[in-house]
């Protein structure tokens, strides 16, 4: 049997005040069920998906790579993302979504109370944030509930974000909390309520107060080795006052990110392994000697061979230009990123390779030639030394243009 927790309160920057709760603003479509979670999840890209990538790449077509990204990060643009919302009992939870949501008491909003007035985990909708759930959870410490017996209870592994709520004080539990939600590897807010009401009550000018109230949370946070969250003072009753704006933007730009971060991260893993696949073929037959394999007619060219490497990974001037249009974007925004332009650029980006590849050098490997078995083994192990450089800077330029391209593509 697990010990009780009991909650260690930090000393309370701002007395006591009971406020009643007010109407907040015009409302909006919502709805409110009593349920559990449901996650999406992006946690393995879908097989399809994976393999029209892989099939792609193999054929040098970045132009049907490109198509699979922007198909899929559209779907992921529209995946459900949870957020909990959750405090100590009586912290103003259920107030703060009304007022995230801007409706008001009267239209479909979640109950409020100065006791716990929400018993289960209850899920709202707002057209602010659309496909996004927010989660009003019972708050810490109702009746004899520990915290650990409400970790286990609520499930924070479930959801995508967190929202804790505090006023008046931050409590120990409400630090653990933040603890725990970090080590799940969970974004998470500190938002501070009942501001107007701290501001009326208390002898400080509002820019001291507001000062205060952050400092505290932060140093006790520190203590448990929290460091830099964010934190929002806000007013339920007035969501456009103080930090709310901020909080929204800020919002809705970490739903974007928690949106697209999983596709983003499976698809460039998908692209890196093919392209390193494909670099492991090609080093074969490089060291095969069979380089018509490749395209390749002349070894020893290296500016048309780098044109076939080229053209074998798909960032040929044709395939970029079709890949351009389809981007919306200039096909000198590929081109620059690219350290294999031309042999030129080649050379300038890699001193090693422009060293081996000067006149000395060349003289010297025709010298070589010259003398049995010893002079062809250094020239052909040398040849095969240029041409794995060559792959090697237009596989990485691939796997850069596909970067831009996963950037390019999200909506």
């Amino acid at each position: 049997m697990k010990p009780s927790l009991k909650s260690c309160e930090v000393t309370p920057l701002l007395s006591d005040v009971i406020q009643p709760t007010h109407s907040l603003h015009t409302p909006l479509f919502a709805s409110s069920t009593s349920d559990k979670p449901y996650n999406m999840g992006w946690s393995v890209l879908p097989k399809e998906v994976a393999i029209n990538v892989e099939k792609a790449l193999e054929g040098g077509k970045l132009l049907d790579v490109a198509s699979v990204v922007k198909e899929t990060l559209k779907t992921a643009s529209s995946a459900p993302v949870n957020i909990a919302v959750t405090g100590d009992s009586g912290n103003g939870m259920s107030s703060f979504i009304s007022a995230l949501r801007v409706i008001g008491q009267e239209e479909d909003s979640a109950p409020t109370g100065v006791v716990r007035t929400t018993q289960t985990p209850t899920h709202y909708f707002s057209s602010h944030f659309p496909n996004v759930v927010l989660w009003d959870l019972p708050g810490i410490g109702a009746d004899t509930q520990c915290l650990g017996n409400y970790l286990q209870e609520i499930q924070f592994s479930l959801y995508d974000l967190v929202i804790i709520i505090a006023s008046e004080q931050f409590s120990m539990n409400l630090v653990k909390l933040a603890k725990v939600i970090r080590d799940l590897g969970k974004k998470f807010y500190i938002v501070w309520t009942k501001l107007d009401r701290d501001i009326n009550t208390s002898a400080h000018l509002k820019e001291r107060l507001m000062k205060n109230i952050q400092k505290n949370i932060q140093e006790n946070l520190q203590k448990e080795g929290v460091c830099e969250p964010n934190i929002f003072l806000v007013s339920n009753f007035d969501p456009l006052l103080h930090d709310f704006p901020k909080l929204r933007s800020t919002l809705h730009r970490d739903i974007s990110d928690t949106r697209y971060h999983g596709p983003l991260e499976n698809l460039s893993h998908t692209y890196k392994k093919a392209i390193n696949d494909k670099v492991i073929t090609c080093r074969k037959k490089i060291a095969s000697k069979t380089f018509d394999t490749l395209g390749i007619w002349n070894a020893d060219d290296l500016e048309q061979s780098l044109m076939a490497y080229h053209l074998l990974f798909g960032i040929d001037d044709e395939s970029l230009q079709q890949l351009a249009q389809s981007m919306g974007k200039s096909i000198e925004e590929y081109r620059a990123l690219m350290r294999s332009q031309d042999l030129n650029t080649v050379l300038r980006g890699d001193w090693l390779f422009s060293c081996m590849n000067c006149n000395v050098v060349s003289c010297l490997c025709l010298i070589l030639r010259c003398i049995p078995l010893l002079g062809g083994f250094v020239f052909n192990s040398l040849r095969k030394w240029k041409h794995r450089c060559l792959l090697e800077i237009v596989a990485n330029d691939t796997k850069d243009i596909l970067k831009k391209i996963l950037t390019d593509s999200i909506i």
